[in-house]
């Protein structure tokens, strides 16, 4: 039985809230780079043939649903925390805060957040939790897919700037590739010192 995408989402309308915005993150387990959020409002209902949770779909199908979700958002805005706020709030602090700037950046102001996850205490908006979101609502699972396609592109970017760790690879994760690299050439300065505190 597929999952209705938009059952969240009619529910909350029910409940008087009509600009529903869906919030998720990209890039919290990573050794290195920022971490990505995005805040997504879709009109109502509205069928973008193929939108699921971003780590179900190849990096191909992201691509083209990326397109597809923000030429049909009534507002969408990406927004990240990079290495050092990392460092100095942690991986949750920086979420939150990755999360805040995205949904402040929106150009409606939505009634209500849905935040993937089980977590919103240093959300600053009204918002809600969905435990496994990005499978569950149609606009967590579009917000999933912008946080991740653009912190994709990110890393790419980064590995022209830091090839020697093969950022294009493995996007900052920690792979046995990237440890080698690490051992071998140290952290650069995208790294997150607090989470190498056992690299060697």
């Amino acid at each position: 039985m597929s999952v209705d995408l938009w059952a969240i989402e009619k529910a909350l309308g029910n409940e008087g809230f009509n600009l529903i915005c869906g919030v998720d993150e990209a890039g919290r387990g990573p050794l290195a780079g920022p971490v990505f959020a995005a805040a997504v409002i879709l009109p109502p209902g509205v069928y973008i043939p193929g939108l699921d949770d971003s780590k179900k779909l190849s990096a191909k199908k992201r691509e083209r649903l990326f397109g597809e979700i923000t030429d049909t958002a009534v507002s969408f805005a990406i927004a990240s925390a990079d290495h050092n706020e990392i460092d100095r709030l942690n991986i949750l602090g920086a979420t939150y805060l990755a999360m805040n700037r995205a949904i402040s950046g929106l150009d409606r102001k939505a009634d209500i957040a849905l935040i993937d996850g089980n977590r919103n205490t240093g959300i600053e908006y009204s918002s809600r939790c969905v435990v496994g979101g990005d499978g569950k609502s149609a606009s967590i699972a579009a917000a999933s897919i912008l946080a991740k396609v653009s912190r994709d592109e990110y890393m790419v970017k980064m590995s022209e700037k830091y090839p020697q760790y093969g950022f294009e690879k493995h996007k900052g994760y920690g792979t046995k590739f990237h440890y080698e690299k690490l051992r071998e050439h140290g952290p650069c300065q995208i790294h997150r010192k607090s989470f190498l505190k056992r690299y060697h």
